[in-house]
């Protein structure tokens, strides 16, 4: 069973949600704050947390944050008040994989956990078939899942920038929309109001720069977002990654 770890600072939903969890076949365990979720992490890693963003001993967000500063993997799935936008704006810059707003549907949350635990076991399967990406001045090496620029320093990513990215890479020349990038990184469909992608959109872009010939990503008004330059996509061993690191030209040439 896969475990998922509930942190909330509400009692009551702790109950529920620890109810319908397990009568939904995984494993749960329920802790109300701070504290608590980092001494979980730390004894017992879970397959997904499911996370407040307001605890009493402080925020989910820092949570989130320091789980990405120790490139640890583990899933998160926000929790946020349904007003509160700008929490939901930088979970997904702190690393988030998805969020739900208050009150939600359990059946909903349900649905978003199997998704994103079904993207997690992808990207472990897939770890025999890596592929290392070269694009404009980058690689991008989904074995250790960074990004590197030629002869200069490592890009640092979060979780679902990444994803975002390797969705591009994949798919250079394509327009994507933003329902189709949804779904594609994070296995639902828009709702109304939803600006994820547009923020991961806005982080990547300010993030990766422009290159010589110009942006990478072009923006089709009421279309979507479109990938701009040319893509070389190889087997990875971390070679290229590394000799990127240390400014070897031969990386361009995969």
């Amino acid at each position: 069973m896969d475990h998922i770890l509930v942190v909330d600072g509400d009692p009551e939903i702790r109950r529920l949600l620890a109810r319908y969890l397990v009568e939904q076949g995984f494993r749960v365990t329920v802790v109300a704050s701070r504290q608590e979720c980092e001494r979980w992490i730390d004894s017992s890693r879970p397959d997904l947390i499911v996370l407040d963003v307001q605890l009493p001993d402080g925020s989910g967000l820092d949570i989130c944050r320091n789980l990405r500063a120790r490139r640890s993997r583990i899933p998160v799935i926000l929790l946020t008040a349904l007003k509160e936008e700008v929490d939901r704006i930088i979970g997904l810059e702190f690393g988030a994989d998805d969020y739900l707003g208050k009150p939600f549907n359990p059946r909903e949350l349900v649905a978003r956990i199997r998704a994103v635990l079904r993207r997690a076991a992808d990207a472990e399967d897939a770890d025999s078939d890596v592929k290392v990406f070269n694009f404009a001045e980058f690689v991008a090496d989904t074995s250790t899942r960074r990004v590197c620029k030629l002869l200069g320093p490592e890009i640092e990513l979060t979780a679902a920038e990444f994803d975002l990215l390797v969705v591009f890479l994949e798919r250079p020349g394509r327009l994507l929309s933003r329902d189709r990038l949804l779904d594609l990184t994070q296995g639902r469909k828009s709702e109304p109001m939803d600006r994820s992608i547009d923020v991961l959109m806005s982080r990547l872009r300010r993030k990766l720069g422009q290159t010589q010939s110009g942006p990478l990503f072009r923006t089709i008004r009421n279309g979507g977002y479109q990938f701009t330059v040319p893509v070389k996509a190889g087997m990875s061993d971390g070679a290229a990654t590394i000799a990127a690191l240390t400014g070897n030209r031969n990386v361009a040439s995969i």
